[in-house]
């Protein structure tokens, strides 16, 4: 299993592309979001923004990012083009999202990687967390980063079990996926490419690709469309 398997790091990203090779584990990826940030030359932006938006830190703002009338963003973050911020969002460090994604509102982010036309629009948590291309959040996802014990997130899957060294792990959500409105993502959940989590399904483990979580337990084949 390695990061290729779930995504490819878009040509947005290239200022970031060797922070994030495709040949690891896909939470690794997570590890190296804030040193990939740290080594990264932030322009001082002269942007205006609205009275209501609160910036603070290293941020970058593409000049095509649609502002809301009320954020608050604190870097370091890396916010590229088309990407709309809306109402009430909350980025609070350590972010990276690629081209035409929209951060809703009431929506939280914190130590996470968002790839092209990811859409997360309305009340969701998004914590320690990777999202592929295209991925999708209806509204109330939340992505929960850590176990009621506090202990390190480990992972049983098919090929081995792996203690993945981190104490906070949200998901990998592949290319394409969705999750409906208000289902929970469980610490270290894995969802494949274009595979699916129903509404109000709290998942745990590994969703293989083209599938679909009707419960904790249950999955169906997605047909593909060519």
């Amino acid at each position: 299993m390695k990061a290729a398997d779930f995504f490819a790091l878009p040509k947005s990203l290239a200022p970031f592309a060797a922070s994030f090779p495709g040949d690891v584990l896909p939470w690794e990826w997570l590890k190296r979001i804030g040193p990939a940030l740290a080594a990264h030359s932030f322009e001082k932006s002269t942007r205006p923004v609205p009275p209501g938006v609160h910036l603070e830190g290293a941020v970058y703002l593409h000049p095509t990012v649609k502002l809301p009338a009320m954020a608050t963003i604190i870097g370091p973050a890396w916010i590229g083009a088309n990407t709309e911020i809306r109402p009430g969002a909350f980025i609070r460090g350590n972010v990276i999202v690629g081209e035409g994604c929209v951060l809703g509102n009431a929506c939280e982010f914190k130590n996470c990687l968002l790839m092209d036309d990811v859409h997360v629009p309305h009340f969701s948590y998004v914590g320690d967390t990777i999202l592929g291309n295209g991925a999708h959040f209806g509204a109330g996802v939340i992505c929960s980063n850590l176990r009621l014990d506090r202990k390190n997130i480990v992972l049983q899957l098919a090929d081995a079990t792996h203690d993945t060294g981190l104490r906070k792990f949200g998901a990998i959500v592949g290319d394409q996926a969705e999750v409906g409105c208000n289902a929970v993502l469980n610490p270290g959940t894995l969802l494949g490419p274009r595979s699916l989590v129903m509404p109000t399904v709290a998942f745990s483990g590994y969703l293989p690709p083209a599938t679909i979580a009707k419960t904790r337990q249950t999955v169906t084949l997605i047909p593909r469309r060519d």
